[in-house]
């Protein structure tokens, strides 16, 4: 027989996961952050593809864990903005030296 996950213990490995990415963020380990990040969309996709009926508890749990994994994403944000700002500001001044040099050649 083959066993087939709940919503609530799919809901609970998300946010096993999501904590595991607020660490992945907490230390610049972006191939890490990547890598769950693929895991939880998985997640995502299985419980978009399962209509449970659920009791009252299991909703109270499942809006627990929804929090949870919230929260953890806005960590998560809040460590990788920063580091995404610097990408963004760094390829935007590349970009506008590269310019020039075409135009003109190198200016050094």
């Amino acid at each position: 027989m083959l066993f087939m996950p709940t919503q609530i213990s799919l809901y609970q490995e998300m946010s096993a996961l999501s904590a595991r990415m607020v660490e992945a963020a907490r230390a610049n380990d972006w191939d890490t952050l990547i890598t769950l990040e693929r895991s939880i969309a998985a997640l995502r996709n299985s419980l978009l593809a399962d209509d449970d009926n659920q009791s009252a508890s299991e909703l109270k749990l499942k809006s627990q864990l929804i929090q949870r994994i919230l929260a953890d994403d806005a960590e998560v944000r809040r460590h990788t903005e920063p580091w995404m700002e610097q990408v963004r500001k760094f390829l935007g001044s590349d970009a506008r030296r590269r310019d020039p040099e075409q135009a003109y050649g190198p200016t050094s």
